[in-house]
Order: structure tokens, then C-alpha cells, then sequence
């Protein structure tokens, strides 16, 4: 006699389709494409978690040497001032510093160009 697991094999299938939902056509319906999706769906989540903390940096570093510039510095300049200086911000503190603080950002460039010029 031919066996179909009966409850496991449904509950695995729900399972699977459930989190196959929304997708179009036989990605959402058949079991064997719903398994390759979900599986191609995982990979891509793996990478992109690595991925979207690679953009935030570039990010915070585009908004870094756009302040660094209005107040006479280049990108580069305004890293090695805050070694020199001591500072020890980060590049995501700096940034939301140089957007919603300008003048604790503008206190922080004059710190920086204190220590370039020592």
C-alpha cells in the first residue's frame, strides 16, 4: 500500500505554502517550484543582511564628506582629524550628528581642524 505521510507530510506543505503566500502563479501553488522559491528567497535574505550593512556605511560616509565639505574638509581630512583629535564617534553617530545637531557636528570640525593644524 502506497503512503502520502497523511498529517506530517500536509503539515510540511502548509508550512512551505504559507510561507510561499503572496507569490505569483505556480511560485505560490506548486510544491516543487514553492520550495526553489523559498529556497532562492533565503539565499537572497542571507546576502542582503550583509548587503544592507554595506549601504548604511556608504551612506553615513556620502553625508560625512557632504558636512566635512561645507565646513572646509575633505571626507578623508575629517576621519584622520578625529584620530588625531581623539574622537571616538562613529560614522553612524556622525552623520545623524551632522543632520539633526549641526552645531555639536560644527563643534566636533573645529576639534578636528584644531588637531590637523597641531
Amino acid at each position: 500500500m502506497r503512503t502520502t505521510y497523511g498529517k506530517a507530510r500536509h503539515k510540511s506543505k502548509k508550512r512551505l505554502f504559507k510561507k510561499a503566500k503572496g507569490n505569483r502563479g505556480g511560485r505560490g501553488n506548486l510544491l516543487r517550484t514553492v520550495k526553489e522559491t523559498l529556497i532562492r528567497a533565503g539565499v537572497y535574505a542571507y546576502r542582503d543582511r550583509k548587503v544592507r550593512k554595506r549601504e548604511f556605511r556608504k551612506l553615513w560616509i556620502i553625508r560625512l564628506n557632504a558636512a566635512a565639505r561645507e565646513r572646509g574638509l575633505r571626507y578623508s581630512e575629517f576621519i584622520n582629524g578625529l584620530k588625531k583629535a581623539g574622537i571616538v564617534l562613529d560614522r553612524k553617530v556622525l552623520s545623524e550628528m551632522a543632520i539633526h545637531d549641526p552645531g555639536a557636528f560644527d563643534a566636533v570640525a573645529e576639534q578636528v581642524k584644531a588637531a590637523l593644524a597641531a
